[in-house]
């Protein structure tokens, strides 16, 4: 007669499968986050219309790797710098075009929007570093063809676009950086949503913004909902409290992450940057 085993072993048993099944749980998520991460919708896919506002330009962007990006120049008549719009991490540049609109008419600053690679019309597939090539791209657009002034360029980021947008206000000269329902770094986020795995130090995307934002010289303006389900406010705030004067926050009150914005949003930043960012007369203008 075969005799059970105690239960100090069968306690050791139900141990081992249970750190296989979460060792499964890890690796299957390293794996698809990428997949978590970004989340691009091809122009075959969905394609929305142009904003009615502007004499909208398909433009096609290289980066230094060679890969064909996409992105639509929106020229505000009598506008002389311009925002570089950096967007989220769904869809594609099309999708934008309700805000790129309010941007146009309440912002009053012509708008460059690109896809990063993989999304809409743009070749090769989404990266931390690609996203940081294509604003590279979309940057050197503006300074060397339209021959804009650094000084002259506000650089916009939403959520991911956050991301994108700090690293490059980190290297490169501009006018205001505006960041919008953003995040303190992916790793946080990561442990937030999955607070039962080390994810902090385990993933790769890291879109460090906290890290980076003290890098970042010009004035800053930070948007966060207070309802926002997805990038905790406490992100905003602790963004908020690392960045360089001068600096402005605004609450989007009552907002979740894809909510649409308040009308007073627009105004907020034409305020900020009338305030803290006003253009210099000397610089040079768009072509």
């Amino acid at each position: 007669m075969t005799s059970r085993p105690s239960w100090p072993r069968r306690l050791v048993r139900l141990f081992v499968k249970l750190a296989i099944c979460y060792l499964g749980v890890v690796i299957v998520l390293l794996a698809l986050e990428n997949s978590l991460l970004y989340h691009p919708v091809r122009a075959t896919e969905e394609w929305c219309p142009v904003p009615t506002n502007s004499d909208v330009e398909d433009i096609e962007l290289t980066t230094a790797d060679g890969t064909r990006i996409h992105a639509w120049w929106c020229p505000r008549p009598g506008a002389t710098g311009a925002l570089l719009y950096c967007h989220g991490n769904a869809g594609n540049l099309s999708h934008r075009n309700r805000t790129v609109t309010n941007l146009l008419d309440k912002v009053g600053e012509s708008v460059l929007i690109f896809d990063y690679p993989g999304y809409g019309r743009s070749a090769g597939t989404p990266s931390e570093a690609g996203c940081y090539a294509a604003a590279d791209a979309a940057y050197d657009w503006l300074t060397e063809t339209k021959r804009i002034w650094p000084e002259r360029i506000i650089l916009y980021g939403k959520s991911l676009g956050g991301g994108v947008a700090v690293e490059l206000a980190s290297r490169r000269p501009h006018r205001a950086l505006i960041l919008v329902r953003t995040f303190t770094s992916i790793p946080d986020v990561a442990q937030q949503h999955y607070p039962f795995l080390p994810a902090r130090w385990l993933v790769r995307n890291r879109f460090d913004n906290l890290q980076k934002i003290g890098r970042c010289t010009r004035p800053v303006f930070i948007a966060q909902g207070d309802r926002d389900s997805l990038i905790p406010f406490s992100h905003g705030k602790r963004l908020f409290a690392a960045a360089n004067e001068p600096k402005t926050f605004f609450c989007l009150e009552g907002c979740d992450h894809n909510d649409p914005f308040p009308a007073d949003y627009f105004v907020a930043i034409r305020r900020f940057l009338d305030t803290y960012a006003p253009t210099n007369s000397q610089a040079g203008s768009a072509n």
